[in-house]
């Protein structure tokens, strides 16, 4: 049978899914996780681990399908710094290192402006630009050793094609380098001497190339086999929405990152104090976003004891109130100067009760970079949030809007299969709940806000 293969490389998981391009079912999904090796010089990703992963799949794929192309989605902060051989002049850096924010100061004195890359200052290297930085000047010979910069996804097209790009959707993301008015780089990247080694931008839908003969041979992959550009992750799981939902909507990607973004948003001042953000989706335009590191919190949260989100758990949730108050990650979300702590009577480790009360939170953080965002209309959820009821209740009641759930397992993926021309649908369902329940999950927002000191 024909399908898609996608390479889809999340901050806790690698994966490499085989979509079928006529229902965007996820036909196959192989995963391993994205494990950070410590230095020297810093604290990096496991490419070699990846490439085998990729290749040893691909091959697996080809054995049993027709596998038609190959599209790449990553996530954002993140590069790859290439010699003149085509070879890595430096480990590609975790973004959560904190080495960056030891330059913080000098690197503020060359940053733009918000308003002209919707990047907020965020923390360690979040800000690509910002590690960029602080590695050239950690290590001042790598900068000239470097011939090539390409952005995540398109590290990996090149290591499957030889060819060189960045794309709008990843240098879009918070990077400093893409001035979002003009959709050309920023004068950043000339400030850090990159004016002729950042590859140049293209649209995630170009094809970028075929398959070069050793990995042809390596996969059993035909070497005509077309790879597309690729794109950043939480615009892929926007891209469907984008092709067949009219405005206004907006779309929660949920992950490690929770990521929200607003289209045909209504006109607010977007504070990038909390963690608020311009993204650039496939088309080119900017989108209204903000984002928390929901996931991780999740997991946090619960410390791995598990706990199933149940309707009678959430029915004694919402009697007895137990609350959790943000931040578990600090510096991450629109309330990021807070510490967590739980008000009224913390859930024990492993009940379904604190699995329903951290689905709440998650929730009640959600429904506020909505608010801080201008979103309007339905929203959609997709990935592993989109089948935590707690948190569906709850964001529909603090939002206060028609709560949809993407019928894909990883909207990422699905959204990156349309890159190699897969069909352009989205499905979803409606998510409903019964009118005591939305009162009661009301009630609870209330009380969570009275508790936050917003009302």
């Amino acid at each position: 049978m024909r399908a898609i293969a996608v390479i889809d490389i999340g901050k806790t998981n690698a994966k490499l899914a085989l979509v079928d391009p006529q229902s965007l079912d996820e036909i196959a999904v192989l995963t391993r996780p994205n494990t950070v090796r410590p230095g020297p010089p810093w604290p990096h990703f496991d490419i070699d681990g990846h490439w085998t992963f990729i290749l040893d799949g691909l091959s697996q794929f080809a054995r049993c399908h027709d596998v038609v192309g190959i599209s790449i989605t990553t996530h954002g902060a993140c590069a790859a710094l290439l010699d003149t051989a085509g070879q890595l002049a430096a480990p590609i850096l975790d973004y959560e290192h904190q080495g960056p924010d030891s330059l913080r100061t000098d690197y503020d004195a060359l940053r733009p402006p918000f308003d002209v890359t919707g990047s907020p200052r965020l923390r360690a290297g979040l800000n690509l630009g910002a590690q960029l930085h602080w590695q050239f000047q950690t290590m001042p010979s790598l900068l000239p050793r470097v011939a090539h910069v390409v952005t995540y996804p398109q590290f990996w097209g090149f290591l499957l094609t030889g060819q060189l790009a960045c794309d709008i959707t990843s240098l879009g993301c918070h990077t400093d380098l893409w001035d979002i008015r003009r959709g050309q780089a920023s004068d950043l990247v000339a400030k850090l001497g990159l004016s002729e080694k950042l590859t140049p931008a293209r649209a995630p839908h170009e094809r970028l190339g075929h398959l070069l003969p050793a990995v042809a041979a390596r996969t059993g992959l035909p070497v005509e086999t077309p790879v597309c550009c690729g794109i950043h992750d939480s615009n892929a799981s926007l891209l469907p929405h984008l092709l067949t939902q009219p405005a206004p909507f907006g779309v929660v990607s949920t992950g490690t990152w929770v990521v929200s973004l607003a289209i045909g948003a209504k006109a607010v001042q977007l504070d990038e104090r909390r963690d608020i953000l311009v993204n650039v989706n496939a088309h080119g335009a900017p989108v209204p976003s903000a984002r928390f590191m929901g996931g991780r919190e999740h997991d946090l949260a619960l410390e791995g004891a598990g706990g199933q989100v149940t309707w009678p758990a959430m029915g004694q949730v919402l009697a007895d109130g137990p609350m959790l108050l943000p931040t578990l990650v600090p510096g991450s979300g629109p309330f990021a100067a807070q510490s967590a702590r739980w008000a009224g009577q913390e859930p024990p480790l492993g009940s379904d009760t604190r699995a329903v009360a951290v689905g709440f939170y998650l929730a009640l953080v959600n429904a506020e970079c909505l608010r801080l965002i201008g979103q309007q209309g339905p929203v959609i959820v997709e990935g592993p949030f989109a089948g935590n009821d707690a948190f569906l209740a709850m964001l529909g009641a603090a939002s206060g809007k028609q709560i949809l759930c993407a019928n894909s397992q990883t909207g990422t993926s699905q959204g990156a299969a349309l890159l190699c021309g897969a069909a352009h649908q989205a499905g979803s369902r409606k998510f409903s709940i019964t009118e005591d329940i939305l009162q009661a999950c009301k009630a609870y927002a209330q009380r969570w806000a009275y508790c936050m000191g917003a009302v």
